[in-house]
């Protein structure tokens, strides 16, 4: 493993753990806002089974905090996802240069094997509390545009294209995505519909929140939809004068030259993504 491949799992892994943190945080304040309801419900005599609406006074601004911390906390589990889709993206690419089966394998004894007989259907198939909500972002996205990774693993360029999620299948973990817009090279002129694993989908930063959008510095490499169409393709950040969240990032993408140099591009925040380890163009 090189070096650059172990300082971008590092930092992925920072990002995953910044988000949880955050997590954990949101949380907390949820659980103190539900504490301050349940005081309010037993002082005035309100049960349990009472419309949440009467909970609420006038001047009381409880409800639409408790409503706007949700938001956060679905959004930050997105971007959980996301950033774990990237980090399991970084490790893919170095699996071909794991040793093959039977390079310094080690042996395995019989009682190693009758423990791996012994482990039950069900210890297999339950997912750990991180997967299960991993899974529960990813059932989330139905309905969303997400970038999605087109192309076999095999194949000779990764193809990123802005599509729409129709299902997520949680026992194959498989996306059944929709390309609404395909080009006009495709061999049918309708809608192309794909299956696709976890790892190839990035959901988008959403443009309404910008809690745990990642700020990417100037110089950082990203994927990003090119103007005018619904492909995504690796560009620099060249901005130096990015401020907020909410501003457009500008961009110069790989192989736009123009006249002998690279044309900068703006393309808004919530059209990029981290460039996705081992990304081949």
């Amino acid at each position: 493993m090189s070096s650059p491949d172990i300082t971008g799992i590092l930092e992925t892994s920072k990002d995953l753990d910044r988000l949880r943190r955050e997590q954990d945080e949101i949380l907390q304040e949820i659980n103190k806002l539900h504490k301050k309801l349940q005081s309010g419900r037993e002082k005035s005599g309100i049960k349990m089974a009472g419309a949440p609406e009467m909970v609420e006074k006038p001047t009381d601004s409880s409800l639409s905090k408790l409503r706007a911390l949700y938001y956060q906390a679905r959004d930050l589990s997105e971007n959980e996802v996301s950033v774990s889709n990237q980090l399991l993206a970084q490790l893919d690419a170095l699996l071909p240069s794991v040793p093959a089966p039977g390079q310094q394998r080690r042996r395995i004894d019989g009682s190693e094997q009758k423990k791996k007989r012994m482990k039950t259907d069900s210890d297999i198939s339950r997912p750990s509390p991180s997967i299960r909500n991993q899974l529960e972002v990813a059932a989330s996205l139905k309905g969303e545009q997400v970038a999605a990774r087109v192309t076999p693993d095999d194949a000779d360029k990764d193809e990123w294209f802005v599509v729409k999620v129709i299902h997520f299948d949680r026992d194959a973990r498989e996306f059944e995505v929709l390309d609404e817009e395909p080009g006009d090279d495709e061999e049918s002129s309708g809608q192309r519909k794909y299956k696709l694993p976890m790892s190839h989908i990035i959901p988008f930063p959403k443009r309404n929140d910008t809690n745990g959008v990642p700020d990417f510095p100037n110089g950082r490499q990203v994927l990003a939809v090119y103007p005018g169409t619904t492909a995504l393709y690796k560009a620099t950040v060249v901005n130096p004068h990015r401020k907020r969240k909410t501003d457009d990032y500008v961009l110069e993408f790989d192989d736009d030259e123009e006249d002998g140099s690279l044309p900068q591009r703006v393309v808004p925040f919530h059209k990029v993504v981290a460039l996705p380890e081992g990304h081949r163009q």
